[in-house]
Parts: C-alpha cells; sequence; structure tokens
C-alpha cells in the first residue's frame, strides 16, 4: 500500500526523519497526486522543497514557516493549504513535528479553491480560515490514529470531502495539458494550442486557473524538476531523454536553480529530504500519474 524511506538512525536511536507515500483511492486519482506522513524527529528541521504542485498539509506542531521564492513568509499552521510554486520553498520546523498531508492535482486543486485558485500561487493559508473549526477535528483524529493505514482512511475521507464541493473541473483540459507535460522532455506551448483548439489568451487563462502558471512557466517548471528528480535518484539525464531538453549546460544549471534551488552538482549529493522525496514518488510509478512519480 504504501512506500516508505526511512533515513539513518539519530544519536537517540530514533530516525531523524521518515517519510511514507501512498496512492490515493481510485476515485480520487484525479484529484489527489498520493498522500503522505512524515515524521520529523529532530530539533530543526530546515529545507529548500522544489516548485511544486498544491499541498493540503496537518502539522502536530506548528512551530515554523514557509519562506516562499519571491520572498513571502506564511506561518506553519495546523491545518495548512500551500498554493503552487514556481521556485523552490524554503520549509522551516523548529521543533520536532509530524505531518499528514496530500497533493492535488489540477482538478482538486481546483475543486478545493473554486474562484480563489489562482490567487495562492506562491502562498500559503491557515486552512480553518476557509473551512473553520472543522480543521481542529481532522487534525485531531490523525494525529490519534493508530497507525499509517487508518491516517490513510482518513486521508482519504476528508479529501472526498472537500474536493467535491465546488463545480468540478474540465477534465478534459487537464488531460491535455497533462498529456503535453509528460510527451515530451521539453514541451512546446504551440503543441498544446493546437491539441486544445483554443486561442492561446483562453489557454493561458485556464493554465493560470488550474495550474498556477503560464503554459510557458508551466513547462519549464516540470522540465526542471523532472530533470532534478531524475538527477537526485542518481540518474543520467541522457538516458532519460532530458539530455537534450536544455540549450547547454549553463541553460541547465539555471532552470534547475531557478525551480528546485540546487545546482546538478548538489543534487548528485541530495540531502536526507530531497532523496526521501524523490525516491518515494518514484516508487508509486504505475499507481499514481507520471506527473507525480517523474517529478
Amino acid at each position: 500500500m504504501s512506500e516508505t524511506t526511512v533515513l539513518p538512525a539519530g544519536a537517540d536511536g530514533d530516525a531523524p526523519f521518515d517519510l511514507q507515500y501512498f496512492p490515493p483511492d481510485p476515485d480520487l486519482a484525479e484529484l489527489v497526486s498520493s498522500f503522505y506522513f512524515a515524521r520529523v524527529n529532530m530539533p530543526r528541521f530546515d529545507e529548500f522543497e522544489r516548485a511544486d504542485r498544491p499541498q493540503f498539509r496537518f502539522v502536530t506542531a506548528a512551530d515554523g514557516e514557509y519562506v516562499f521564492a519571491d520572498g513571502h513568509r506564511a506561518p506553519v499552521c495546523k491545518a495548512n493549504i500551500v498554493g503552487p510554486t514556481s521556485g523552490p520553498v524554503r520549509a522551516i520546523s523548529h521543533c520536532p513535528t509530524r505531518m499528514f498531508g496530500f497533493g492535488m492535482l489540477p482538478a482538486g486543486w481546483a475543486a478545493l479553491m473554486d474562484a480563489d485558485a489562482e490567487k495562492l500561487t506562491n502562498r500559503a493559508m491557515d486552512a480553518a480560515d476557509r473551512f473553520g473549526p472543522w480543521m481542529d477535528e481532522v487534525a485531531a483524529a490523525l494525529e490519534s490514529a493508530a497507525n499509517a493505514e487508518e491516517r490513510l482512511v482518513i486521508g482519504n475521507n476528508f479529501a472526498r470531502e472537500v474536493l467535491t464541493r465546488n463545480e468540478p473541473a474540465p477534465l478534459w483540459f487537464i488531460r491535455t495539458v497533462d498529456e503535453w507535460l509528460t510527451a515530451s522532455a521539453s514541451p512546446q506551448v504551440p503543441e498544446l494550442v493546437e491539441a486544445t483548439g483554443m486561442s492561446i489568451r483562453s489557454v493561458e487563462r485556464m493554465t493560470k486557473r488550474y495550474y498556477g502558471l503560464s503554459p510557458r512557466m508551466l513547462a519549464r517548471k516540470y522540465r526542471a524538476v523532472r530533470a532534478a528528480s531524475a538527477l537526485a535518484r542518481g540518474e543520467a539525464l541522457d538516458t532519460t531523454q532530458l539530455g537534450d531538453a536544455f540549450y547547454d549546460q549553463s541553460h541547465l544549471i539555471r532552470e534547475i536553480k531557478q525551480f528546485a534551488g540546487a545546482t546538478p552538482g548538489q543534487l548528485s549529493r541530495p540531502s536526507p529530504y530531497t532523496e526521501a522525496t524523490t525516491q518515494g514518488r518514484k516508487q508509486l510509478a504505475g499507481k499514481v500519474s507520471p506527473m507525480v512519480s517523474e517529478t
């Protein structure tokens, strides 16, 4: 059911960090990318998360902050909605904590946020501001769950509730964009415009609405994070057809640095958090969309 990455034991005999990934229930496959449970057993956690899809996260100890690529800072809350990001995000916790969360695919993000979806790009908010004190009840249920299986049942039921409240997103458009992003190592915007049969202005409006970025930025983001994830897994870009996606080595370095927050050299020696994230998602291949397992 799950894929687990456990890192080397700390001085107290417990792993300083471990991370589990789980595929969503089949009826949530077009709304949720994956569920995950992380345990941080260290006095301070300070890591960069590469540009990513939106997240819904519950934490047991809310003492930290998110620092976005544009310098915006948001406090970590018991229940957090983190929007889609166009650059690396510094995630900080000032104490040991546990986190249960799930990534949202474009249809799930639109269902959660409705007309406000685009406004939360590179931002985070307290989920209680949107859903009220119910968030405390969900957080308490997750915290008291006996094991990962119980947390996963709670998580699937919660996602099913909050991601089906608003009008469904146009899945034909999202499937077209996802196919465009995964069919080529370097997606070209005119190809997406042709595939949708829409004007470039309409395509831009809809990708911003459902993905948080323009088509051009979206293509750059996924090209870079796919390459970054492959490098962090120790894969050669030439064997993954990503080597020719960049003009030259300088272009490769700039793009990966902008979207992943690290150079290719640094990714060849990934931090424990980066390694756990990239390996855990890769192990979900065949259970989730390639958009998830490859990035």
